[in-house]
Formats: structure tokens, C-alpha cells, sequence
């Protein structure tokens, strides 16, 4: 029997036993997903300030309620929560981080690859994801308090909630996708033994208060407390002393005349911390910056409520963020800046975690295709030269998605869409772009095999109503004639008659020359880019309406997928005209890099019969799938990538990037939903760095092909800007600036400072935490901007 209990809702307290089948049945339960869905959600609203804190914790705490969750601390032999329920201790104990958002981060510093060694059995986000818990075996000696302290300084002395330690406090479960690491065997298992035999750590717990949370409100702990307004909770961020934090602690102590022992020193340290806040720590070092070097300083006494309790009441109640920097403070500031080393070029492996960067077309690169990837785009590259690998892996999702027939999903803004994509290939003359060729055929082998029958029994119907002339017994035009791969010269009656019989397909065409598309231009010239629009659009019907009785009449919805390559003048002549006016961004784009002079042949694989019956189970998947499609992973990346997307336009204040940004989200969320589906309707991890990759390279290219040329159409200008690509505007200012400063770097990238721009830029950047504001017109980068550029 399993040392501990589930239930399904703690209104309604039942426990059972648990077991590894019936934990995961709550981790993949529809409304775990939907609560950790909608509290995602509602802590993006509460950063975007639609949602007031106190709002948040009202929405957060009403949700929760219909949480499953788990007892880790006891089974119940009577039933939990009853006062005859003969808890049994499990002899594990849960440590709660919850209010550390660098939760992740502590994990893979301080624990992955010690798990083992440790005794833990899970590591997991909260609900609201705003941290975490550590579930563990207590080791042998300890009690349940002593266990946490020591899980505490093995993950780097974090700060964490001391109130949960008692057998009945319940832990709510969370989506499988939270968990960083599980050992079901360890977890699940019924010997109660401890296999560890460590010491207690010196460190030990403070005296216990009736309601005392540390590190955060408790999120995913299932008590009635509300979230902690102590000291601690805002100082469980804390950032890892670096050389310039170091410096600026070290020079506050030498104008405070103090000598490094003090801090050890019992009575004498919280006059010490006291007067290094009072000389200027605080104007110096943002309030994480301080607590991670003090931490550093006093490890053993940092966990001292007293000193927690002084740092967060002189950030909180005495800092004064106007007030100007004296000539020590000034000094001290120049010195440390120019400590600060120059940041590395990003290397290959984390440049797929970069948006598109330089607004100069020389010092920006194509994103780096991850190594790691989906089974299926593996497979469909796995005959491809390395050089060709990204092209192909953009091209394979129009034909993919083609197979789809009456399969629908929700977009996060709640929009119904179907597998609606399009691909066009731009590289240079000879840069070998009949590389998608080959794993665009066999894709489609299917479609093409049951198209060529009922293109045979439509040229008898044809040549039928040929010899009979306008004779009365003519036959009519022959039921179920779905032909979805068609002509790339065909005319417009030609394409919607396909689209109107196709009964719920796709209708595809692949041109190997973009401008075979000028043959469905009509008389307005545009009617091939309207075209673009309705295929993307959800619900849009394309067709005619024609008097004549032989004409064709007919307003099937636009169900239009297609592939098409160009060199890269041709395809910006192509789309000169319609630069605004949307067919852009609603196509995905991809290259091919320019190879040296001279480089050597690339040599592809052979796409035999084995290939074919590897690629055979996805694409049953695919055309087997039917109707309204839920993908909680699909839907969770899309937000995250709009969320990063919006980051990076607040900090490169480019509009172009920006309105190319949301129709790119939403292709990169359809590719992850068709490899969903195709995948058998289960999610990959890779999915989720290929599809941020994939978004990055399809906005580099948009911005890098078109960007320049969009921005003179929505400006109006006739003179020539530089090479386009959005650039980071706070990476150009140094590690201090001012509001001059600020201006300068606009005018430098082409734009405006009039109606007061640059203030409201920078008053956004204040808000969202990437500078900290000096006096009224100097700021200083965050250093939680500054670690998300060194990473």
C-alpha cells in the first residue's frame, strides 16, 4: 500500500491510496489542465496589470478549490481529515518554494543529478507555476523540520514555507508538464525505510508561527491562509553574487569602516547590515542583488527573521528611488560598470532561444536549427544534406497538414482554426531549392494515388458529355470526385469547383515558381493575394456567382494549402504591391543559406520503401483525426511565444517586428498542432524548442526579406532605410544610461522622440522590471535583464 493518499477535491476531502496510475490520472485529468491553463492566465493578467493582486489572489484561491491533490506526509488509515483518521507518517517530507519564479533555474543549479543521492522523489511546478515543491525521502535522525532546513541548504540556503510540515497538510497536483522529475519507484513505493543515513545540517529551523509562510503564499499548498506579506516573501528572489555586486558590498563596508568578521559576529551583525543599507547599499544593488552577496557574507545567519525582516523594511519603507546618488555612491557606481565584462556572442546552442536580432542584415544570423527534434520532422530531414535541413523542415507542414479533413483547434485568443499554412522558399539562384522536393512527394503519395482515380473517372464523365453533345440524357457530373492536388496554372472556376467537391479537404498545389500564381490575379490584379488572406482566415469562404447555367457558382470555404519557391528578388518584386496589406504574415518563409564558392556537392539519402512505411503511421494519423482537437501543450506555447514575442517588441519598439509577430505565433501554433495529431494525438518535448526555433526563423526571414521595404509602406518615406531587423534597444545603452541617453538610441535606429515616445518607452521598460529608475532622469538595467542576456 502507498505511504500516501490522493483525492480528487478538497471540498470534499476522500482519500485513497495512491498509486502511479491513479497519480497520473490526476496529472492528465481535463480540469488539472484547465486550472493550470486558466491560473497561467490569470498571472498574465495580473503582469499586465488587467488584474489587480488582490483579484489574482481571489481568482487563484477560487480555482484551486476543485484541485485534485495528495498528502505526502501520511496515508489514512480512517480517512483524511477526520479526527479518528490514523494518519501513518509516509517518511517523506514536501519543501514549498512557492514565490520563487527562478524555480527551474534552482533545480538544474543545485539538484539534477544529485536526485538519487538525495532521496527526492519529485520536483514540480506549482499550479500557478510561480515555483515549486520538492517531495523527498526525511532522512534518518531528522524530524520533518530538521529534513526541510537541510533540503533548504542543499538547494543553496533558499528561502522556503516553515508551516508545512504537519501529516495533514494536502499538496495540490498539478499538470503532468510540471514535472521536472519523478522516481516512481522511489515515490510510490511502500517501504518506509529512509535509504538515507545523512546529518542534520547546523542550520536549524526558527521558532514556528502560527501562520508563518516563507517564500511565498502557499501556492499549490491546499490552507486557507492568505498570501504572506512577510518580509521573507519578498526576499526569496535572490541573484548569485557576481564580481560587480561583490565590489559595491565590499566598498559599503569599507566606508562603513567594517571588517568582514562582523557579519558572523553574534550581536554585532544587524548594526553591520544596518549601516551597509544606510550608506547606500539600497541605491546601489537592487534588493535581490543584495540578498544573494549578504547571503554570500553570513550564510549561517542569513536565515536570521531579524536581518530578513531590516533588508526588506529598508527596500521597502526607506528606499527613496528619486533621491539623488552621493559623490561615495557615484564613485562606487562608475567603478562597478566598468567591471562589467563584454557579453559573449551568443554561441549556436543558445541562439534558437533568441528572437531574430540586429537591425543590420549583416550582424544578424539565421537562428540555429535545434538538434533535437520532433520524430516526425526527424524523419522527414533524416535524407536531407545538413545544409538544406531548415528549408525542408518548414516546407513538409502544408502537405502534412492537407491530410487533415474536419479537424479543428482553439487559438488562445478563442478563435476556431484549421491547418490552414502555406510555405514559400526564398533563396538564391542555384542555392538548391528542390531540396523539399522529394519529401514533399512522398508525403502526398496517398492524396495522389486516390486523386489519379478520380481524375480518371472525371475524363470519362468528360469525354462522355462530349459525344452526346447537348443530347437531354447527358450525364451529370459524377458524385465524390475529391481531387486535392491541383494544377498550378488552373483558373479560378477550376480552383473553386475543386474546392467545392473536395468535401471538407484541403485542396494543394506546389509551384515550383512563385509567380505561377499571377495566373489567378483576375482583372483587379490582386485576386491570388486575396486568395492568401481567405486561406488563412478561419470560416472563409472563397468562389463566384455567375448567371449562366454553365457557369460555375459555387462559395466553398477556403480550404488552401501550398508550397512555393523563388529566389529572393523575385519574391519581394512578387510582393511589393501588398507589402501592408496582410498576404506577408500569413505565410511562413524560410532559406537557404548562401553556400562558399567551391563548397562540395551535397549528397542526399535514398527515400526507399523503408522511409515510406516509417512515415506511414503518421500520416494514418492524420487523415484518421476528426473534429475539435484539444492540445493543452500546443496552447500553453502559443501563449508563452506571444508573451515573448511582446517582450522583444517592447525592447526593439519595432512595429514592423511587431505586427509580424502575432500571425507568426499562430502558423507556429498550428505546426505544433499538426504534429500533435500527427504524433497520435501525444505531445514531444522537442515539439516545444522546435516550434520556438521555427517561429524565430520564419520572423527573421520576414524581417530580413520584407522588413525594410514594410516600413517605408507604413511610413510613407521615399528615402532608403538600413537593413532591417529588429534590434534590442535596451542591449545598445550601457548598464547605466539616462533619458538623453535613451533619445540618442532612437534616433540612432530611425526613430521618433516626439509626443514624449522615449519617456513613455522608458516608463514600460520601469514596469516590466527591465531597468530600475536612479533619480528622475538616469536608470540602471535590472539584473534580471542583465541574466536573461548572459544566458
Amino acid at each position: 500500500m502507498s505511504r500516501f493518499d490522493i483525492g480528487m477535491n478538497i471540498r470534499s476531502p476522500k482519500t485513497v491510496a495512491a498509486t502511479v496510475e491513479g497519480f497520473y490520472q490526476m496529472t492528465d485529468d481535463p480540469q488539472t489542465r484547465r486550472i493550470c491553463a486558466e491560473l497561467a492566465d490569470a498571472l498574465e493578467a495580473l503582469k499586465r496589470g488587467e488584474l489587480s493582486r488582490d483579484e489574482y489572489k481571489e481568482l487563484k484561491n477560487k480555482k484551486k478549490q476543485g484541485s485534485r491533490f495528495y498528502t505526502p506526509h501520511a496515508h489514512f488509515n480512517k480517512g483524511y481529515k477526520r479526527s479518528d483518521g490514523e494518519p501513518v507518517d509516509s517518511g517523506k517530507v514536501i519543501i514549498d518554494l512557492d514565490g520563487c519564479e527562478g524555480f527551474e533555474a534552482l533545480y538544474e543549479q543545485h539538484l539534477k543529478g544529485r536526485e538519487k543521492a538525495l532521496g527526492i522523489n519529485a520536483v514540480y511546478f506549482s499550479m500557478s507555476k510561480t515555483g515549486g515543491h520538492v517531495l523527498f525521502e526525511m532522512p534518518a535522525g531528522m524530524s520533518r523540520e530538521e529534513a526541510q532546513a537541510w533540503m533548504a541548504h542543499e538547494m543553496g540556503d533558499v528561502v522556503y514555507d516553515k508551516a508545512v510540515h504537519e501529516l495533514e497538510r494536502a499538496i495540490y497536483i498539478p499538470c503532468r508538464e510540471y514535472f521536472l522529475y519523478i522516481d516512481e519507484e522511489l515515490m510510490f513505493s511502500d517501504e518506509k525505510d529512509s535509504p538515507l543515513t545523512l546529518q542534520p545540517h547546523p542550520l536549524t529551523p526558527s521558532p514556528k508561527g502560527e501562520g508563518e509562510t516563507f517564500g511565498g503564499s502557499g501556492e499549490g499548498v491546499v490552507t486557507n491562509q492568505e498570501e504572506s506579506s512577510s518580509p521573507e516573501n519578498v526576499a526569496a528572489q535572490t541573484h548569485s553574487p557576481t564580481d560587480r555586486t561583490r565590489y559595491i558590498f565590499n566598498a559599503c563596508m569599507r566606508e562603513c569602516g567594517l571588517e568582514p568578521e562582523v557579519l558572523v559576529v553574534e550581536g554585532a551583525r544587524h548594526d553591520a547590515v544596518k549601516s551597509i543599507l544606510s550608506v547606500g547599499a539600497t541605491q546601489l544593488l537592487t534588493q535581490e542583488e543584495f540578498v544573494g552577496v549578504l547571503s554570500e557574507a553570513m550564510p549561517n545567519n542569513w536565515q536570521d527573521q531579524n536581518i530578513q525582516q531590516l533588508v526588506a523594511d529598508f527596500y521597502t519603507k526607506y528606499h527613496d528611488t528619486s533621491q539623488k546618488m552621493t559623490q561615495f555612491q557615484r564613485n562606487v557606481f562608475a567603478k562597478s560598470i566598468k567591471m562589467n565584462k563584454k557579453r559573449p556572442a551568443a554561441s549556436n546552442d543558445s541562439a534558437q532561444d533568441t528572437l531574430p536580432s540586429g537591425r543590420d542584415g549583416e550582424g544578424a544570423s539565421l537562428p540555429t536549427m535545434p538538434t533535437k527534434l520532433p520524430k516526425l520532422v526527424q524523419l522527414l530531414t533524416s535524407k536531407t544534406p545538413e545544409e538544406y535541413k531548415a528549408a525542408v523542415a518548414h516546407a513538409i507542414f502544408p502537405p502534412l497538414a492537407t491530410h487533415l479533413c474536419d479537424v479543428r483547434f482553439t487559438y488562445t485568443d478563442n478563435k476556431i482554426h484549421e491547418a490552414t499554412l502555406m510555405n514559400c522558399l526564398m533563396a538564391g539562384t542555384g542555392a538548391g531549392k528542390g531540396c523539399i522536393d522529394e519529401p514533399i512527394t512522398h508525403i502526398m503519395a496517398d492524396i495522389r494515388r486516390r486523386d489519379a482515380e478520380n481524375e480518371r473517372r472525371e475524363a470519362e464523365w468528360k469525354k462522355d458529355c462530349q459525344k452526346k453533345g447537348a443530347n437531354k440524357d447527358k450525364q451529370v457530373r459524377p458524385e465524390g470526385l475529391v481531387i486535392q492536388i491541383i494544377d498550378p496554372d488552373m483558373t479560378k472556376p477550376a480552383l473553386v469547383t475543386r474546392m467545392d467537391e473536395a468535401e471538407g479537404h484541403f485542396v494543394y498545389v506546389k509551384l515550383n515558381e512563385l509567380d505561377l500564381f499571377e495566373q489567378l490575379k483576375g482583372q483587379t490584379g490582386k485576386q491570388h493575394f486575396q486568395l492568401m488572406c481567405l486561406a488563412f482566415d478561419p470560416g472563409a469562404e472563397y468562389g463566384q456567382t455567375r448567371i449562366g447555367t454553365g457557369s460555375v457558382t459555387a462559395r466553398p470555404l477556403c480550404r488552401f494549402n501550398w508550397n512555393a519557391c523563388t529566389t529572393i528578388l523575385k519574391g519581394r518584386r512578387f510582393f511589393r504591391n501588398v507589402l501592408t496589406d496582410g498576404p506577408i504574415s500569413r505565410i511562413n518563409f524560410c532559406t537557404i543559406p548562401e553556400q562558399e564558392i567551391g563548397a562540395e556537392q551535397p549528397i542526399y539519402g535514398e527515400y526507399d520503401a523503408a522511409f515510406d512505411e516509417a512515415l506511414k503511421p503518421y500520416i494514418d494519423n492524420l487523415v484518421s483525426a476528426r473534429g475539435l482537437i484539444d492540445c493543452p501543450q500546443a496552447f500553453r506555447l502559443a501563449k508563452k511565444l506571444l508573451q515573448e514575442c511582446a517582450e522583444f517588441a517592447r525592447l526593439s519598439q519595432d512595429e514592423v517586428y511587431w505586427n509580424l509577430s502575432h500571425r507568426a505565433c499562430c502558423i507556429a501554433w498550428l505546426k505544433a498542432c499538426v504534429l500533435y495529431v500527427a504524433n497520435g494525438q501525444k505531445w514531444e518535448k522537442s515539439i516545444d524548442e522546435f516550434i520556438r526555433w521555427s517561429l524565430q526563423y520564419d520572423l527573421w526571414c520576414k524581417m530580413q526579406f520584407f522588413g525594410e521595404d514594410i516600413a517605408k509602406a507604413s511610413s510613407g518615406e521615399d528615402s532608403r532605410m538600413g537593413k532591417r531587423g529588429p534590434s534590442n534597444l535596451l542591449e545598445q545603452l550601457g548598464e547605466t544610461f539616462t533619458l538623453d541617453d535613451a533619445k540618442r538610441v532612437r534616433q540612432l535606429n530611425g526613430m521618433s522622440n516626439e509626443g514624449n515616445k522615449c519617456q513613455r518607452m522608458i516608463s514600460q521598460w520601469v514596469y516590466r522590471k527591465y531597468v530600475l529608475q536612479i533619480t528622475d532622469y538616469s536608470f540602471q538595467k535590472s539584473q534580471q535583464f542583465v541574466s536573461k542576456i548572459e544566458k
